[in-house]
């Protein structure tokens, strides 16, 4: 039942292309990881190799630190009553980005390193971004930042679309509440 019945078989699925190739990329990965690791203590010493894996995972763990830190206090300046979202996702260091940079710093290899250094210097990772951006525009339609309705249209807070998609900046002010008045409604 191993030869060409299996292959016939029009009720099982067909594997994916990511199925079969990410497995056997991560096993390449850690094949050239663990070769680049000997290689270096060839040419310096196992201590030296220790030392800067070490090295990599406070590193890392700083930067993750650092960046989840910055996360919170960008979140609950935005949380402030009046507070204005930050206009360009750029603002406050990418914190995804450099929280991926920093986790990779953790892992143990060389290569996970240059890719993190990729990832926290601020030029590449700008243009990382924008790359991702694009990508999760394209297949599924998120649009980023604060007023782009990443989370849709139900999420918007100041915009009013008409049927024909023109969108009107704005404000709602419901018939039952005075606009003067600076408590917030009981009504949600």
């Amino acid at each position: 039942m191993t030869g060409p019945e299996q292959q016939t078989n029009p009720t099982r699925p067909k594997r994916s292309r990511a199925r079969t190739f990410v497995p056997l990329g991560i096993a390449a990965w850690l094949v050239l990881e663990i070769w680049l690791l000997t290689v270096v203590a060839e040419a310096a010493s196992g201590f030296a190799v220790f030392l800067l894996l070490l090295a990599g995972v406070v590193v890392g763990a700083a930067v993750i630190k650092r960046a989840g830190r910055r996360a919170w206090q960008n979140l609950s300046r935005s949380m402030q009553p009046g507070a204005e979202p930050a206009r360009d996702p750029g603002e406050g260091g990418g914190s995804s980005f450099t929280m991926l940079g920093g986790l990779l710093l953790m892992m143990p290899g060389l290569i996970s390193d240059v890719a993190a250094l990729v990832c926290l210097f601020p030029p590449t990772r700008a243009l990382l971004r924008g790359r991702a951006e694009a990508m999760l525009r394209r297949r599924v339609g998120y649009v980023p930042g604060p007023r782009g309705g990443g989370f849709g249209p139900g999420f918007e807070q100041d915009r009013l679309r008409h049927p024909d998609g023109k969108v009107i900046q704005g404000e709602v002010v419901r018939d039952d509440e005075d606009p003067r008045d600076p408590r917030p409604s009981r009504r949600d």
